[in-house]
């Protein structure tokens, strides 16, 4: 559940970060905004090889993440069976698919197959049948349906049509599903492409695997913070465990976990030797909150609120991880345009929180990025480039474009702050191809610069002249 927000000082400015609306039992992902046009920009960029990580978390952790991941729909509500695919997956295309979404389904189907060890392939030519259908449509023919939703699937349909006719009945209800033999996935095609790609990469994976997700998972798009945008190498693993073959259609909870412990030992060996860190659970009541203070339709103060609430919740449950460093980050953003120093105290805090763990190097990207928009409007550009500049490959490695571009940009401000001139303007022009995949059109790459271009005292400067 996803939707974008800007920061910067004294407004806002664009991180691709996603934030979380209210849950509901159709995965989805919360809306956000971009349009793709011709472009008179430079080539758009795309990664093209995968570097996933290896989870670094205790099999006890795993089984633990597994169980509550297989078992429980976004809302809460209990899942009594166990569900998969059984045999061969393909998977087809229908609707208008936007331009790339051919080269990052295939890159993700080779990647489940590969690193998940799931036959999946898309559907051979001329097929006129898949388990799992994927249509593209406008994001206005989504929220016909659900308003704040960018993407979702559903089971037992394979067109929005389908799905229309059918939408309040048992037939597309996940709790009540035995087996998964069909499948839609529905995708925005006039989004930008690295939305179009989030969306394709959370959907396929709970069209196949958990529908649940958890805010303790620090290193997963299973996640309602959506730091994560493409399957880590925890979602890998916890696929793989989900089409074991000790495991089948119709088992309960009891059963899986007495299987698990074997499989994860099998598939993850690594896991074995790491202590169980055993996060508590995530209180309803935060999740609420932060939902309330970064999803839509609630009023400033509203979310101020919630926020605030958040972070009560978050420091009376003695926390120390990466939730705590999100309530400081939730806040850090809600006050940013009000009260610029609160929100840059909070922004600390939430990088102390996220600490120096592996799972935790996307989330200090993002927290350094708000940092060095700071640092340049303050004039501090080697503090800015020390912020910027090792996350730079961490923003690569996780394929976040939007993020990347972001940060490239900022690295250009500061080194044009100092008088680092040619080399600024060599990183600004590239920063724009992996502008165009994370943002989509023209205005919206432009407005990015202009944005980041203003936090500079010298701009500021001579604007005011």
């Amino acid at each position: 559940m996803r939707a974008a927000r800007r920061f910067l000082i004294p407004f806002y400015l664009m991180l691709g970060a996603c934030m979380p609306v209210a849950p509901n039992d159709t995965p989805t992902r919360a809306a956000a905004s971009a349009a793709l046009t011709d472009s008179t920009l430079p080539p758009m960029r795309a990664f093209t090889v995968p570097r996933p990580q290896a989870p670094v978390a205790s099999n006890s952790d795993m089984a633990r993440d597994f169980l509550d991941l297989a078992f429980s729909l976004e809302s809460g509500r209990g899942l009594q069976r166990f569900t998969r695919f059984e045999g061969p997956i393909r998977v087809g295309v229908t609707g208008a698919p936007p331009p790339t979404l051919g080269s990052d389904l295939n890159r993700l189907l080779h990647r489940l197959r590969t690193e998940a060890g799931i036959d999946i392939a898309m559907v051979a030519p001329g097929a006129t049948s898949a388990q799992i259908t994927i249509q593209a449509v406008t994001r206005a023919e989504i929220r016909k349906y659900l308003p704040q939703a960018a993407c979702f699937v559903v089971p037992n349909v394979s067109s929005l049509q389908e799905y229309a006719a059918n939408r309040r009945s048992a037939r597309v209800s996940w709790s009540r599903l035995e087996r998964r033999e069909r499948l839609a996935i529905f995708l925005p095609n006039d989004a930008s492409p690295q939305e179009s790609r989030d969306c394709l990469h959370e959907e396929l994976a709970q069209a196949i695997g958990p529908l649940n997700d958890l805010y303790r998972l620090p290193d997963s798009v299973f996640n309602d913070d959506n730091v994560h945008t493409v399957l880590t190498g925890h979602d890998m693993t916890i696929l793989r465990a989900y089409y074991d073959p000790s495991l089948r259609n119709g088992m309960s909870r009891t059963e899986v976990a007495n299987r698990l412990p074997a499989i994860l030992a099998r598939i993850n060996p690594r896991g074995q030797g790491i202590g169980p860190r055993r996060l508590s659970r995530t209180p309803r009541v935060w999740i609420d909150a932060v939902q309330t203070a970064l999803g839509p339709g609630a009023g400033s103060s509203e979310r101020r609120k919630a926020a605030t609430e958040a972070l009560q919740v978050a420091t009376a449950m003695g926390w120390s991880d990466h939730r705590r460093g999100f309530s400081h980050y939730a806040m850090g953003r809600l006050l940013q345009s009000m009260d610029p120093g609160a929100a840059q105290d909070h922004f600390v805090l939430a990088q102390r929180y996220f600490g120096q763990a592996p799972d935790t190097a996307l989330h200090r990207a993002y927290v350094s990025s708000q940092l060095a928009a700071y640092a340049i409007a303050e004039g501090r550009a080697n503090d800015a480039l020390y912020l910027v500049t090792p996350h730079l490959d961490t923003a690569a490695r996780h394929e976040n474009a939007a993020l990347l571009a972001t940060l490239m940009m900022l690295r250009a401000e500061a080194l044009d702050l100092a008088g680092r001139v040619t080399e600024a303007r060599e990183v600004r022009l590239d920063s724009l191809g992996w502008a165009r995949y994370g943002f989509g059109s023209d205005w919206a790459v432009r407005a990015k610069l202009r944005e980041i271009s203003a936090l500079s005292p010298i701009i500021r400067r001579d604007n005011a002249l």
